[in-house]
């Protein structure tokens, strides 16, 4: 499950996700604000939240999460991840050069720095 975030700084979205992500999440959720964000000419910087359980990805979100890192390589500005999850900060730190813009781990009670970072006041 993806949803939107209220509260974000000018220019941010943010999104929660937990439990098991499905195409849906993508194809209805990220992908139309990913999109409307690219149309505009914007750079597009994005908190993404997990703060409870994840149980994984369907093979069709798997898919979608691929596309969207690829579509408009160039759009993308920061990414902020806010997770207690070991293994998502891990492989973050690791495969930040593969990650499109700058990307940057956050704890959960660090969410408002994520947010001011990925908006470029930090």
């Amino acid at each position: 499950m993806i949803r939107a975030l209220d509260g974000m700084p000018a220019g941010v979205l943010g999104f929660e996700a937990g439990g098991e992500l499905s195409r849906s999440d993508y194809t209805e959720v990220l992908a139309p604000a990913l999109e409307s964000v690219s149309a505009s000419g914007s750079k597009i910087r994005v908190v993404l939240v997990f703060a409870g359980p994840f149980s994984g990805m369907e093979p069709g979100a798997l898919w979608e999460d691929l596309k969207l890192g690829i579509h408009d390589w160039n759009a993308w500005e920061r990414i902020a991840l806010v997770t207690d999850i070991r293994w998502m900060r891990d492989g973050l730190r690791f495969f930040a050069w593969a990650v499109p813009g700058e990307a940057r781990v956050f704890d959960l009670d660090q969410r408002d720095q994520a947010a001011d970072w990925a908006a470029g006041s930090t």
